[in-house]
């Protein structure tokens, strides 16, 4: 009988799902292996098999395939445990990367910290300047070669980084998202002088406009690849050995996965693999469960994950910031803290109790596991106050001991804040609620939702344990907790319930009105590529669709909107010459971020309960409501079980056009247009500006 895993490896546990093609759905637990974590998910399939009754490899040589979620990516970019990296930039520019287009002290800072400027601080810089060198070559706007590539220079610039010992090279050179030929020729020589190096191209990693953003994305992609490769290839290696016939599939931040031997070429793509598995298992559940708009909680044991479904839809964001660089990598928006059940509890100089961001993680874990640890954790609270049992977790093979939760948690918090043992385990019981409804809050609320039409989903090992606290504290009228055999594994359930995603985007800025043919022929350029991706897969997939997307915005404006175009056509209004298809879509985008509906008041954008919301009637807004929490799964598994994995898999490609369409008005003859900042055109009502006189360079001096 055929099966599908889903394996995530979390900082503290290894969860474990497996699917047969009757529906039958069983899992495993098991403590994460720092730094070996192959270990652990090969412990983990081991566990599955026990509970299928079978050897490991009779389960191996049965299963389709493995979704596999991995923290390797995220885990080395925020710890700095990076691979050596080079640079190859255009002559004169490579301090881009180190100026950061003047947003380096706000990027992924909050609104108060952004206000604090005597505090603001840029942060170490990715590579030293020393291992970031330029090359002789010159691509313009459109790109036409103006200065061929000095290739002897290339070969001393790489022989140079080689000799310093790089693991990587990153290569990024202006406008290569238009022409990318320097920078595949670059590689060629590079491979001519170390054959084994590891060599990322922005014109493949991140083809968009703005060179910074580019360049980070690219560096940090250099940074993990040959990381992940090293964990992934002998892991796929071990699980073949073992008997697997199917392939190892790794998640990615968008929702979707990718083989593992693809996925070190494009390892940016899995820094956010395990944060989306919950969301994407989400919506599985969501979809039996007739539910429209949905806030996914996980309460792990390192961390708190928070996601949206809205309209049946995952909420996205078009890039992320780690360590206040912008990765360019579309990603399911998943807000996190680190408040999950081995978050450890302290009390600061100010007498204040303190829960996280530090954790226990895997080792030694809480006081209570007995391996070591003396400090107070969420998951010693919550001994203490009898939510969970001394009887243990994972089925009792991990017992607890309560007199080593209430030994840590009186030296450490009971005693510098004068409480008894229970008030303070009541105390990071509710601290740890507060932290979580404050996350909600900002990821909700903020974002322009009402949380009263949204039911929440609360999963992972102490998620059932906290919802109700921190869902009366949002104001969500219904909770529902999947029960069953993935009640605390559901992330690795939504990893084996993923379909294969790949992504292929250009950016070609325009300005109106847009000739059709040419958005059709990016698409069609941009479908191609996908193909070959597909086939270099060496998946058999039963069914393959694809999506089209074009980023819109005003002259004006700074960033895009994202427009869905389904079909193989853009619009027909649009193949007839006609701008206002694109130009509606631009004002449709307009008035839902602005919450202005057309005839409509402040606010009606926001998602109703007739969209699909759990609205608690009667109810005054802000008033917390009665609270029902709804198993899915378990006794009422045959209406309210989860829903079936895939037998077959499926691909989702999804192409991208980055094009800074639409403006107040057409483009007319005289109006000047900047490319090199996106295209953007003359202010509405302005006449445009003769340009002061220039003397002659020798250069170009656009940059994008």
């Amino acid at each position: 009988m055929p099966y599908a895993l889903g394996i995530d490896v979390g900082g503290t546990f290894t969860d474990a799902v497996a699917s047969d093609g009757a529906g039958r759905i069983v899992s495993a637990k098991t403590p994460t292996t720092p730094p070996n974590r192959e270990v652990g998910v090969m412990r983990a399939i081991e566990d599955l098999a026990g509970e299928l009754g079978i050897e490991v490899g009779e389960l191996l040589s049965q299963t389709d395939y493995i979704a596999h979620g991995t923290t390797a990516s995220i885990n080395a970019l925020v710890q700095g445990q990076v691979a050596d990296v080079g640079l190859i930039a255009t002559k004169g520019h490579r301090d881009a990367i180190y100026i950061m287009n003047a947003e380096g002290r706000t990027l992924g800072r909050s609104a108060h910290e952004i206000q604090d400027t005597l505090r603001q601080r840029k942060p170490a810089p990715l590579i030293p300047k020393d291992r970031a060198l330029e090359v002789t070559e010159r691509i313009d706007h459109a790109g036409k070669v103006l200065v061929p590539l000095d290739e002897d220079e290339v070969r001393r610039v790489a022989r140079s980084l080689v000799d310093e010992g790089v693991e990587a090279i990153a290569v990024c050179l202006l406008w290569s998202f238009k022409n990318g030929s320097h920078e595949r020729r670059v590689r060629e020589l590079i491979h001519e002088i170390a054959p084994d190096m590891y060599v990322t191209l922005s014109s493949e990693v991140s083809p968009r406009m703005r060179e910074f953003a580019r360049t980070s994305t690219t560096i940090m992609n250099a940074q993990v690849g040959p990381r992940l490769r090293t964990y992934l290839l002998p892991l796929q290696k071990h699980l073949e050995e073992s008997g697997l016939k199917g392939p190892l599939l790794v998640m990615q931040s968008e929702g979707g996965t990718i083989t593992a031997d693809r996925a070190p070429e494009h390892a940016i793509t899995t820094v956010g693999s395990v944060l989306s598995g919950g969301v994407v298992g989400g919506m599985r559940l969501a979809g039996q469960l007739g539910h429209r708009n949905v806030i996914t909680t996980d309460v792990g044991g390192t961390t708190f994950l928070a996601g949206l479904i809205v309209d049946g839809e995952p909420v996205m964001a078009p890039g992320s910031i780690v360590n206040q660089f912008p990765i360019n990598a579309a990603t399911i928006r998943v807000h996190t803290i680190g408040s999950g059940g081995g978050a450890l509890a302290s009390v600061d100089e100010g007498g204040n109790l303190r829960l996280g961001p530090q954790s226990a993680e895997a080792v030694p874990g809480p006081a209570c596991y007995g391996n070591g640890g003396t400090r107070p954790t969420n998951t010693d609270a919550n001994l203490v106050l009898g939510i969970l049992s001394e009887r243990g977790l994972l089925g009792g093979r991990k017992p607890l001991r309560m007199d080593l939760a209430r030994e840590a948690i009186r030296v450490h918090v009971a005693e510098p804040l004068g409480l008894t043992v229970e008030e303070a385990a009541i105390a990071i019981h509710e601290v740890q609620n507060a932290q979580a409804g404050d996350l909600l809050r900002r990821a909700v609320v903020q974002a322009g939702y009402d949380p009263r039409d949204f039911v929440a989903y609360a999963f992972g090992g102490a998620g059932p344990a906290h919802c109700a606290g921190y869902c009366q504290d949002l104001g969500v009228g219904e909770v529902v907790v999947p029960l069953g055999p993935v009640a605390s594994a559901f992330s690795a359930y939504g990893l084996a319930a993923s379909d294969v995603a790949l992504s292929a985007e250009l950016s070609d800025p325009s300005s109106f009105p847009v000739d059709h043919s040419v958005l059709e022929a990016h698409f069609a350029r941009l479908e191609t590529d996908l193909q070959r991706a597909l086939d270099r897969q060496k998946v058999k997939f039963h069914d393959v669709s694809l999506h089209r997307e074009i980023d819109l915005r005003y002259s004006m404006q700074v960033t895009e909107l994202l427009d869905g175009r389904p079909g193989r056509e853009v619009h027909r209004t649009h193949r007839r010459g006609d701008p206002r298809a694109l130009r509606g879509a631009v004002r449709a985008h307009q008035r839902q971020w602005r919450g202005l509906p057309r005839g409509g008041r402040a606010g009606d954008h926001l998602p109703r309960a007739g969209q699909g919301g759990a609205r608690v009637p009667g109810r005054a807004a802000g008033s917390p409501g009665r609270r029902r929490v709804r198993p899915a799964g378990g006794a009422a598994r045959r209406t309210l079980g989860l829903p079936r994995l895939p037998d077959r898999l499926r691909a989702d490609a999804r192409l991208r056009l980055r094009a800074a369409a639409g403006g107040p008005r057409a483009r007319r003859p005289g109006d000047r247009r900047r490319p090199d900042h996106g295209g953007r055109g003359p202010r509405r009502g302005h006449r445009p500006r003769r340009p002061p006189r220039q003397p002659r360079a020798a250069l170009p001096v656009r940059t994008p």
